[in-house]
């Protein structure tokens, strides 16, 4: 997005907008610590409504980029350290199910967006390029669990918004309907505080812990077909780590293999 400016012609929404230019700020103006503009400013720097400027706070804070203190401000975060982790290429549905649970999902959103940034990035389009967008509040036995955001090249699965995607398992609709060959992936998993959205949809407090998983999984031809987020209820997950002292021939290091729980 060129300028630090809300560009109003855009399709993209104006506290996505926001969100895009703050973390640009975060990642070469504001240090761990740095306090940023208040609320007011924002919205006189930028043109926008408290609504939007708040929105695109909430995000920055689920996401862990600020942390928001009551009576002082928001802040610029500490990033964090990443860990390599070595994990099995399973989705949420097909680990509940092979525990003996039952999965169902709320679809909240299921449409083509303008792909944001960072999404663009992770597989590997233009920002703004069209980008298929899941969101979906699952509930595990019942009861809300996990707010999933997924992002999907338009041209891996062709039909994809016209499925039903309370009941299925998304990696198995690719595989099995689209030919899709699932492959390898990546995962990140760090804490974060619940923003007031995030906290509402999985029945929380605003602040409470959440365990936010990133992913972004490749198939057999080395195209990235998918990229997610996902915000865990911190009281009902638990990630459980499998050991096995195996050398990786990349890098000579011991691996780690992972499995959800």
């Amino acid at each position: 997005m060129p300028g630090d400016r809300i560009d109003r012609d855009s399709p993209l929404p104006y506290y996505a907008q926001l969100k895009q230019l703050l973390e640009g700020r975060l990642d070469t103006h504001w240090e761990a610590g740095s306090r940023l503009p208040g609320e007011v400013q924002l919205c006189e720097q930028y043109g926008v409504s408290r609504t939007v400027v708040r929105q695109a706070l909430d995000e920055l804070e689920a996401e862990g980029r600020v942390v928001r203190r009551k009576g002082q401000g928001t802040f610029a975060a500490a990033r964090k350290v990443d860990e390599t982790l070595f994990q099995s290429l399973t989705g949420l549905h097909e680990d509940v199910e092979a525990r003996g649970g039952t999965l169902r999902s709320k679809v909240l959103q299921q449409e083509l967006i303008p792909a944001p940034a960072g999404v663009a990035a992770e597989l590997g389009l233009a920002e703004g390029d069209p980008v298929v967008c899941l969101e979906r509040l699952r509930y595990a036995n019942g009861e809300p669990w996990v707010l999933a955001r997924t992002y999907l090249p338009p041209a891996i699965a062709p039909g994809i918004l016209g499925e039903d995607l309370t009941e299925l398992s998304l990696y198995g609709l690719l595989e099995n309907k689209y030919g899709v060959e699932l492959d390898n992936g990546t995962r990140m998993l760090e804490a974060v505080p619940a923003s007031a959205s995030i906290a509402e949809a999985l029945r929380l407090e605003a602040g409470d812990p959440v365990l936010l998983l990133h992913s972004t999984a490749w198939d057999v031809l080395g195209r990235p077909v998918e990229h997610f987020l996902a915000y865990h209820r911190g009281d009902r997950s638990r990630f459980q780590v499998r050991l096995r002292r195996r050398r990786s021939p990349a890098t000579g290091l011991p691996a780690m293999v992972v499995t959800q729980d």
